[in-house]
């Protein structure tokens, strides 16, 4: 097999890896609350510390790459999560997993936008680039779904030490895979790093990021959580007038006129915004109100991930003969209706009315893969990593609004409910179904987007030779 496809596998790898890890450990805190006795805040911070490090760096990770190369700096962020990942697996205190997991969120930071800015570096070929972008997707939609179900089953078999000491042998093999594969970038056109825009982009995000995660706990309208927003809009405000003024700025915010990027990554977002909100809020109506156990909930989910991930491979090919817009769109809708379909079962609902509408999202989910090789063959060379950070950014921080938005809404209708006398399982439901109808429309907006945003692009040209044989699987 070409060498440039091992690296495909060692890029896909590191992406299973650093999702997984993503959502592998909410379904096992109560165990790590138990062994480890640690607060509610304390149980907070293992997840929040790392959302918090991740989203907050991912430009700077980006921007590393393109002055210091994507190789070297996708080995380093690789050591550094697998190091991190021990540390984490073996911590016998609080303190010492929330630190494990941030320097966790520091590599996955500088990992994530430079797998994916490998990817149009190893394939300049517009059609092996389908190709590629269509498996590494696929790949991280198992891993989104995969996450729970392995969370659960360590919880419940295991030591929870091991949702992190797994990642320890997947790691190795990937950094000796990636080690020799993945090709040296060429020299960067840029060496500055330009530092106001590293520190102001990353103050913006964090700031974000955390009036996102604990605004629901402090209390929206708090001094902490408005300060918080307020220092987030001054920083970003200030960002975009250092990068006006740099001579080698960390972005060109002119990126943001070509109605393919910026249009992608609100679709993107969107996306983000409805995938987020599915798994987590549906996996809580699987366990509260069907009684499912934790490996159960996770396990509803996997056929879903499966359509999807075997639809990433193909849906380059079906946006050769439709157009990337029209199946961008397509996918788009087939989401807003399944999740929408999903908020009319009732308390007396089973799985087997849920399923049909879980198998829809996955296929209208699959179909959008072609929106990231659109993003990505928008991208001006020598701009990829710091541009898949942005990407990256958009999908984080439209994912933590679903949860957040979605989480309000269900909270101050069931609140509404048992104020009026309802059970608090009705109570729950009927939150539940408001906030999944409100998730439905804002993904809707995505169509009218995508098609506008996209409508002259197309994947591959019609008259280019059959998409190439995709490699076997790697046992």
């Amino acid at each position: 097999m070409d060498r440039r496809w091992w690296a495909l596998v060692a890029v896909s790898l590191a992406t299973f890896m650093t999702y997984l890890d993503n959502n592998v450990v909410n379904v096992a805190l109560p165990t790590i609350q138990r062994d480890l006795g640690l607060t509610i805040s304390g149980l907070e911070w293992i997840v929040s510390g790392y959302m918090l490090v991740f989203a907050g760096l991912l430009m700077a990770g980006g921007r590393l790459a393109d002055v210091f190369g994507q190789r070297r700096i996708f080995l380093i962020g690789l050591a550094v999560f697998t190091l991190a990942s021990t540390a984490a697996g073996l911590s016998g205190d609080g303190t010492t997993l929330i630190l494990s997991r941030g320097l966790q969120g520091i590599g996955a930071a500088l990992l994530t936008p430079t797998a994916l800015a490998l990817i149009p570096l190893t394939f300049p070929d517009e059609r092996e680039r389908g190709v590629a972008v269509g498996v590494w997707s696929a790949i991280g939609g198992l891993a989104l779904a995969l996450g729970p179900l392995t969370g659960g089953f360590i919880s419940e078999n295991w030591h929870w030490g091991w949702i992190y000491l797994i990642n320890v042998p997947i790691g190795a093999i990937t950094f000796a895979l990636g080690a020799w594969a993945i090709g040296g970038s060429n020299a960067p056109a840029r060496r500055r790093l330009d530092v106001p825009g590293l520190v102001t982009s990353s103050l913006a995000l964090f700031a974000l990021t955390y009036a996102l995660i604990e605004g629901d706990g402090r209390g929206w309208t708090s001094g902490v959580i408005l300060g918080s927003f307020a220092v987030s809009a001054a920083a970003a405000v200030l960002f975009v007038l250092v990068e006006t003024r740099a001579k080698e700025p960390m972005i060109d915010l002119s990126l943001f006129r070509e109605r393919v990027f910026s249009g992608g990554l609100l679709s993107m977002g969107l996306w983000s915004f409805g995938i987020f909100g599915i798994y987590f809020f549906t996996a809580l109506w699987l366990q509260n109100v069907l009684g499912f156990t934790p490996t159960e909930a996770g396990a509803a989910f996997v056929p879903m991930a499966l359509l999807m991930a075997g639809l990433a491979v193909v849906a380059p090919r079906i946006a050769t003969r439709f157009g990337t817009a029209t199946t961008v769109a397509v996918g788009l809708g087939l989401m807003a209706v399944a999740v929408i379909g999903i908020s009319f079962i009732g308390q007396g609902g089973t799985y087997g009315q849920l399923f049909p509408w879980l198998m829809l999202y996955g296929f209208g989910a699959g179909l959008l893969v072609p929106l990231t090789n659109a993003i990505l063959g928008a991208l001006p060379a020598g701009r990829g990593g710091v541009a898949s950070g942005v990407l990256n950014v958009s999908r984080e921080v439209f994912g933590l609004l679903g949860v957040t938005v979605l989480g309000a809404i269900l909270s101050a209708r069931q609140s509404a409910a048992v104020a009026d006398g309802a059970g608090p399982l009705t109570a729950f439901l009927d939150g539940y179904q408001l906030a999944l109808v409100i998730a439905g429309l804002i993904v809707a907006v995505g169509v009218p987007v995508s098609l506008v945003s996209l409508r002259t692009r197309r994947t591959i040209p019609p008259t280019a030779t059959p998409t190439p044989r995709i490699p076997e699987p790697v046992a």
